[in-house]
């Protein structure tokens, strides 16, 4: 199975953007081996357990793990 590299990034709120403020990096990069992107998403998330993040605001992103 291939690996991945999964993080959890939280968006600022509308205020917090027009006060100049970025996404907050909430989990990973972790490296996550799973059959597709979208299974290694489910699985960081769910492995991560309790995570601080509000879910409408977070962004899942998976990247295959650069080949050498």
């Amino acid at each position: 199975m291939p690996l991945f590299e999964v993080a959890i990034l939280e968006r600022p709120t509308k205020k917090d953007a027009e006060d100049g403020k970025t996404e907050r990096l909430a989990f990973g990069p972790t490296a996550v081996v799973a059959s597709d992107p979208q299974s290694a998403a489910i699985a960081a998330v769910l492995d991560a357990g309790n995570i601080e993040v509000d879910r409408q605001r977070m962004e899942v992103l998976v990247r295959p793990f650069a080949k050498v």
